[in-house]
């Protein structure tokens, strides 16, 4: 089996699980008062698990295929050398540490890193730019979640917040 038909059989067996945990198991602790609502909090996750099984099975039963060689702008697993395999890895690394640091680091902080050490690592090199995009855009998004939805977001570390 190709290494795509491997992929699409391993996110096949994740989304069976999530869209089993969305439709049978999310909505048994909703209170009462919630259950009347048109859209429940299980509602995205139920449309995600069926979309994701759908686009697997059509990978996996082969309905995407085209025939001859793969095209030049395709990816060819038989030469993954060739692709700059240790920016991708870094960067999930780097995604990884986000979700790590995000509550022990503050929004603030952990999103200016990301977004820093994300554009360092994709090759640019204007150090202020760089600084100020990122500043720029972890504050606004931090305005907008917390100030304008409502939703709070710590934007200091542990230490700084709450007076101690």
């Amino acid at each position: 089996m190709a290494l795509d038909r491997w992929i699409a059989m391993i996110i096949l067996l994740i989304c069976l699980a999530y869209g089993y945990a969305a439709f049978f198991t999310m909505d048994d602790t909703l209170a009462p008062f919630m259950r009347r609502n048109p859209i429940w909090p299980s509602t995205f996750p139920k449309i995600l698990s069926v979309m994701a099984i759908i686009c697997s099975l059509l990978i996996l039963l082969g309905f995407e295929k085209s025939s001859g060689e793969p095209k030049p702008t395709e990816i060819n697993y038989r030469r993954l050398t060739d692709y700059k395999l240790g920016q991708a890895i870094a960067l999930l690394g780097l995604m990884v540490a986000y979700a790590l640091l995000l509550r022990p680091a503050g929004f603030l902080f952990s999103t200016f890193g990301f977004l820093f050490i994300g554009s360092f690592i994709l090759g640019e090199r204007k150090f202020i730019v760089m600084a100020l995009t990122s500043a720029i855009a972890a504050g606004v998004v931090w305005y907008l979640v917390d100030r304008v939805l409502g939703i709070f977001l710590s934007p200091l570390p542990f230490f700084m917040a709450n007076g101690g």
